[in-house]
């Protein structure tokens, strides 16, 4: 069972920064990607960056050359550097860890309010 617990969500102005972490746990056996991704209540969860164990990323138009997300490969946790956040960035933030078998396990979430 593997478990992953977001932290470094909050409140920040417009224009601030914010580093999310996601800590993993439990048993892993091969690790194919780790994302984030955000879901507003009512509105479906969407992709805002991967990345696989060849530390390959991938992110979604709205938050290119804004987020940088990052893998600590001795612990399996991933990061995601938020700078340039603006109030459409408010979001309940999850990371998740595929396997290669394509097993999902999400955290619980950590919110991030971006307002003034």
């Amino acid at each position: 069972q593997v478990q992953l617990v977001e932290s470094g969500g909050g409140l920040v102005q417009p224009g601030g920064s914010l580093r999310l972490s996601c800590a993993v746990s439990g048993t892993i056996f091969a690790i194919d990607d780790q994302g984030w991704y955000r879901q507003t209540p009512g509105k479906q969860r969407e992709l805002v960056a991967v990345i696989n164990t060849a530390g390959e990323s991938h992110y979604a138009d709205f938050v290119k050359g804004r987020f940088t997300i990052s893998r600590d490969s001795a612990k399996n946790s991933i990061h995601l550097q938020m700078n340039g956040l603006n109030a459409e960035d408010t979001d309940v933030y999850s990371c998740n860890l595929r396997d290669v078998w394509g097993t999902v396990s999400w955290g619980q979430g950590t919110q991030v309010t971006v307002s003034s």
